[in-house]
C-alpha cells in the first residue's frame, strides 16, 4: 500500500462541557426544514453509503450528504440565507413564518429592499437567489482572488457583485459600512456585539441539512452515527450542525471534528486555547469557504461546548477528498465536491495512507464499528480548479 504524509494537527478539545444550545436544536431545525419544504422544487439531498471506501479504510461506514444536489445552486449555503430573509420580512411585516410564501410576500412589500452580504461564493449566491425569488435586490461583496466563475454564478442572479482588494473578514467590515450609509438589510453569517438575531436564523436555516440526515439514516437503518466530521469557516455551519445533531444524540455520544484549512484555522486556534482567536492575513487556501480569519462567536460557543476534536490541514488534503468522491472505490457512488466540500472525506483518506495510520486511527477513535458522517457542502463551484485539481494532480498528496 502507498504511504504518504500530509500535514494534520488534531487538538482534544480541553473545554468540552455537552452544554447544548436551545437556539440550534431539533425543534429549531424542523422549523426551518418546515420553511424549505414549501419551496418549489425542495427535495432532501441524497445520503450516500460509501461502503467500499469504509471497507478499505477498516471502519463501518462513512455517508456523505451531497449538498451539491440543493435547488440545482451547487451548495447548501441557501438553507441559511433563504431562511433568514423570510424571518427578516415576518418581522417586518407581521408575518408568521410558518405561514410564509414567496407569492404572499411578494405583494405584501411596497418598496424594493436591498440585501447586502459578504461572501465567499456559496452563501452570496444564496442570497441573491432568495432575493431573485423575492423580487428584490442583492448586493454581494467578494474578498480578494475570488473565482471568476463564483463571481458570475451570483450575477446571473440578477445579483451586483463587487469583488474587493481585501481579504474576507476585511471586506465584512466594509460591507457593513456600506451598507448602513445605503439603508440596506445586511444578511451575514457570523455574529458580533449588536448583530446576532440574522445570524442564528442563519444557522437555523443549515440545520435543514441534519435534520434530512438523521431522517435519513434512520430509513437505512442506522440509529446514529459515531463520528461527524464538520469543517468550518466562521463556524456557522459547523455550530449550527452540530447544535441539532447533540440536541438529538447527546454531545457525549458523537464524536465531533471540526475541520480547517491550516492557512485560515481560527476554530481549531480558538479551540486550543479554550477563547476566540482571530486569523489575519490573506488566507490563500484553496478552500475558499472556509477561508475565514474571525469565529462566528454564536458557533464558537456550540464548538467550544460540545466538539470531541479540532483539525487543522494542508490543503492537500482537501484535494485528496476530490479525487476519492469523485473516482469512487467499487460501486459506491461518484460525488462532485468541491474543494470546501471534499476536506472530511479527505482526512478520512490522508489518515489511511498515513504512516502514522494507527495512531491517528486511534486518536480520533476511528474503528471497526465507527460510522462516520461527512458534508460534501459544495459542487465544483470553481469548475475549472475541480479539473486542475481532480484531472491535473494540482495540489498533489506526494512530490
Amino acid at each position: 500500500m502507498s504511504a504518504f504524509s500530509l500535514k494534520i494537527d488534531i487538538a482534544d478539545n480541553r473545554y468540552f462541557n455537552g452544554e447544548t444550545s436551545p437556539l440550534f436544536s431539533r425543534r429549531q431545525a424542523q422549523q426551518a426544514r418546515h420553511f424549505h419544504q414549501k419551496i418549489t422544487g425542495y427535495q432532501p439531498t441524497p445520503l450516500y453509503a460509501l461502503k467500499d471506501l469504509s471497507a478499505l479504510l477498516g471502519i463501518k461506514n462513512i455517508l456523505v450528504k451531497d449538498e451539491s444536489q440543493r435547488f440545482g445552486l451547487n451548495a447548501f449555503k441557501m438553507l441559511g440565507g433563504s431562511y433568514a430573509i423570510a424571518r427578516l420580512l415576518c418581522e417586518k411585516y407581521q408575518l408568521n413564518i410558518n405561514d410564509f410564501s414567496f407569492d404572499t410576500i411578494k405583494t405584501t412589500i411596497k418598496e424594493k429592499m436591498t440585501f447586502a452580504t459578504t461572501t465567499d461564493g456559496n452563501h452570496g449566491r444564496g442570497v441573491a437567489w432568495a432575493a431573485k425569488q423575492l423580487g428584490q435586490n442583492a448586493v454581494v461583496y467578494m474578498p480578494k482572488g475570488s473565482a471568476q466563475e463564483r463571481v458570475d454564478a451570483i450575477l446571473k442572479l440578477g445579483a451586483e457583485c463587487i469583488v474587493t482588494d481585501m481579504n474576507y473578514d476585511d471586506t465584512v467590515r466594509y460591507t457593513m459600512k456600506v451598507a448602513q450609509e445605503n439603508g440596506w438589510e445586511v444578511v451575514q453569517d457570523t455574529a458580533w456585539e449588536g448583530y446576532t438575531k440574522i445570524p442564528t436564523w442563519i444557522m437555523q436555516g443549515y440545520a435543514t441539512l441534519a435534520d434530512e440526515a438523521v431522517e435519513q439514516m434512520t430509513s437505512m437503518g442506522i440509529s446514529r452515527p459515531t463520528h461527524v466530521f464538520l469543517q468550518a469557516g466562521v463556524g456557522a455551519m459547523a455550530g449550527g450542525v452540530l447544535g441539532y445533531l447533540v440536541d438529538v444524540y447527546g454531545a457525549s455520544n458523537l464524536h465531533s471534528v471540526v475541520v480547517e484549512p491550516e492557512l485560515a484555522d481560527c476554530i481549531y486556534r480558538s479551540g486550543v486555547k479554550g477563547q476566540i482567536v482571530n486569523v489575519g492575513g490573506d488566507m490563500a487556501t484553496i478552500m475558499a469557504g472556509l477561508a475565514c480569519g474571525e469565529p462566528n462567536p454564536l458557533g464558537w460557543e456550540v464548538l467550544r461546548n460540545c466538539a470531541t476534536q479540532f483539525i487543522s490541514c494542508q490543503d492537500a488534503v482537501a484535494a485528496l477528498g476530490m479525487r476519492v468522491l469523485g473516482n469512487p472505490l467499487g460501486h459506491d457512488p461518484r460525488v462532485i465536491s468541491g474543494e470546501s466540500g471534499a476536506v472530511g472525506t479527505g482526512i478520512l483518506a490522508a489518515i489511511h495512507y498515513h504512516p502514522q495510520r494507527d495512531a491517528l486511527m486511534q486518536k480520533l477513535g476511528l474503528d471497526r464499528d465507527s460510522v462516520v458522517l461527512v458534508i460534501s457542502t459544495e459542487g465544483d463551484t470553481d469548475a475549472k480548479h475541480y479539473r486542475e485539481v481532480v484531472w491535473e494532480g494540482k495540489h498533489p498528496a506526494t512530490r
